[in-house]
């Protein structure tokens, strides 16, 4: 990754990457008001705390981001130039984590460790996050966990779980999900049937209730716009 510009001209970098990449924004002065842009933007400011080993106040910061964007970048990491972080929420990058320039990440992505278990055993100092290089995209949900290098311009798709390195440009999907046919509906028993008048007035059925939203489409429609 090349040699980081100064701050001004990095933070310019990062509105006009996302006002070119958001096709719901009008300009610059919308874009301000982009979550992942905050979280970036805070961001910058919470590693060059952290780099000068102002850790207290660099987490102080981190936490102000997390709270308002939802997104959850360690001060640690190390992003590079017009990194764009679309939707944002529950976007999770840890400590050792190097993102590379023109990357793309959408809402829930975790670029995380693989565990407390397995870190616990590494050398001091070890790296324990990903590597993502220039130009990759990591689609919705998608985790990257442990010291892997994610090769340039790959993508990784939505749901995909990745724990090894990958090559430039290669590209990973998760499964499909399973669409079955609607279940027959079974016939209602008419359980009137042979009565006679003498036996009282026909009983009158239950009113049937409004069927309820499927909550699965209800989630999948959420945010898609």
């Amino acid at each position: 990754m090349p040699e980081q510009p100064g701050l001004l001209r990095t933070l310019i970098e990062d509105l006009d990457v996302v006002v070119a990449r958001d096709p719901s924004l009008g300009g610059r002065w919308e874009a301000l008001g982009h979550t992942g842009l905050s979280a970036v933007w805070a961001h910058r400011v919470a590693h060059r705390l952290y780099r000068r080993r102002l850790r207290a106040a660099a987490r102080a910061v981190a936490r102000v981001a997390r709270r308002r964007t939802g997104v959850e970048i360690h001060p640690g990491t190390v992003l590079g130039r017009r990194v764009f972080i679309d939707h944002g929420a529950s976007v999770v990058i840890g400590q050792t984590a190097v993102v590379g320039d023109d990357v793309t990440i959408y809402q829930q992505v975790t670029l995380g460790a693989v565990g407390w278990w397995t870190d616990n055993h590494r050398p001091p100092g070890s790296r324990r996050h990903p590597v993502v290089g220039d130009g990759v995209i990591l689609g919705a949900n998608a985790t990257v966990l442990g010291p892997v290098t994610i090769g340039d311009r790959a993508l990784i798709g939505a749901m995909a779980t990745v724990t090894e390195d990958l090559p430039p440009g290669a590209r990973v999907y998760a499964a499909r999900s399973v669409v079955r046919p609607a279940p027959a509906l079974r016939p209602v028993p008419d359980t009137t049937a042979g009565a006679g008048q003498a036996d009282g007035p026909t009983p009158v059925p239950p009113p049937v209730p409004a069927p309820v939203p499927d909550a699965v489409r209800l989630l999948a429609s959420a945010g898609s716009w």
